[in-house]
């Protein structure tokens, strides 16, 4: 497992690295088919896949479990893919945002919550000159968290590969470029 020197916080939310221990919370809500499947991933079908997916998959230098202040369980992923871990871009001063929430916490505003501080981080921490994301064709969920949180629309590929779930998808990508972030975060 990666070491991390640091956990980012928000009013409601820490965002910390993923740990083994963590599996259990990760089937929880992994296991739920309303979840991954809409992101490209199947629903996980045990506590076991769900470790490996914590020691292979959430495993990147600037991958995130959510969780609730107060609490330390997992309620969903948030990841800042970097140069060499995306097929966004090939540049090492942009990335690519990828994230997920546990249903039952839909609708409170905590992925554009979490979105705005590891978005923070990338541009001010991470040096990051834009930050690129996307979603399939029809998860409106996704596509209304990027766009409260600022991307704008730049592209659309209608046969992405989508080898974990076995299909080819539409696939819209955002872009957020830093000069934009800072505009909208001096408002």
């Amino acid at each position: 497992m990666k070491e991390v020197d640091y956990m980012l916080e928000t009013e409601r939310l820490t965002l910390r690295a993923w740990t083994e221990t963590d599996a259990e919370s990760l089937y929880v809500y992994a296991k739920d088919p309303d979840i991954g499947p809409i992101a490209g991933w199947p629903a996980h079908r045990s506590k076991e896949e769900s470790l490996n997916t914590i020691r292979h998959v959430l495993n990147g230098k600037e991958c995130c479990a959510i969780c609730e202040r107060g609490s330390n369980n997992p309620i969903g992923s948030i990841e800042l893919k970097l140069n060499g871990h995306t097929g966004m871009t090939d540049r090492d001063d942009e990335c690519e945002l990828g994230y997920w929430l546990g249903k039952p916490f839909w609708g409170r505003g905590y992925m554009p919550e979490a979105a705005r501080e590891i978005i923070r981080h990338g541009f001010v921490d991470l040096g990051m000159s834009a930050i690129w994301c996307g979603y399939y064709d029809g998860n409106l969920k996704s596509k209304r968290v990027q766009e409260k949180v600022g991307f704008v629309y730049h592209h659309t590929c209608d046969e992405v590969p989508v080898p974990l779930m076995h299909e080819v998808r539409v696939e819209h990508v955002n872009i957020l470029t830093k000069s934009r972030w800072q505009i909208l975060a001096a408002r």
